[in-house]
């Protein structure tokens, strides 16, 4: 029921995750990330505890694979979770239990990592996973189209319904937290245009948090 990619910027060190679900409010279960750490995913049957914890792992100096080897040891629901693991240096690692729903895949790449399971075909991943190796530009850009290439591979075997993209990068919060939790329409689409909103106006808004005496006007009615 959920496909997502988690991703790293080689050029700038900022990592995130872009996910899409037929359930409800999918980014605020599964998608897990903090800066100069590492990304986790936690889906499937989701249990949200185990992004944190496997943040902890990776912050405390496990790589992808061992962080999540830790994660699973005497863990005893492991069997119906789906786990993607991202580390700071953009290696990867996957689990998917024995109890995975439906057509479920994973597929790496280059600073990249993606799974999906209910999938309409076993290509999602693979597609996700290329078309953000290809796709020139920011992160949040890169994540997106992989999003949607993974629609047109044939994404879930049913209808979306939510999506988020969620990004770290040099400061203690996430430089994007972008979430539709619910519509009837294409989740993945609404998610674009959000991100083409607040794209431009992400740099003013860290600006604002660390020093605003440099921060610039806020461009609404009244502000002078």
């Amino acid at each position: 029921m959920t496909f997502s990619i988690a991703a790293r910027c080689a050029e700038t060190g900022a990592m995130g995750i872009a996910i899409s679900s037929s359930s409800p409010a999918v980014a605020a279960r599964c998608a897990h990330a903090r800066a100069g750490v590492g990304v986790v995913a936690s889906q499937n049957i989701t249990d949200p505890s185990l992004g944190p914890k496997g943040l902890d792992l990776l912050q405390g100096g496990l790589d992808a694979d061992h962080a999540l080897e830790a994660l699973l040891q005497d863990y005893p629901t492991a069997d119906w979770r789906q786990l993607v693991v991202l580390d700071s240096s953009g290696g990867s690692a996957f689990f998917s239990g024995s109890e995975t729903l439906g057509t479920n895949a994973t597929a790496k790449g280059v600073d990249c990592a993606a799974a999906g399971n209910l999938l309409a075909n076993e290509t999602v991943p693979g597609a996700m996973v290329a078309a953000f190796e290809e796709w020139p530009g920011a992160l949040g850009d890169r994540l997106i189209a992989a999003m949607k290439a993974g629609l047109e591979a044939g994404g879930e075997a049913g209808p979306v319904h939510s999506a988020g993209l969620y990004m770290v990068r040099d400061v203690s919060w996430p430089i994007a937290d972008l979430r539709v939790d619910w519509t009837e329409d294409c989740p993945i689409e609404t998610l674009k245009s959000l991100w083409h909103i607040y794209q431009p106006q992400l740099e003013d808004y860290v600006t604002r948090a660390i020093d605003p005496t440099a921060a610039p006007s806020y461009g609404v009615p009244g502000d002078e």
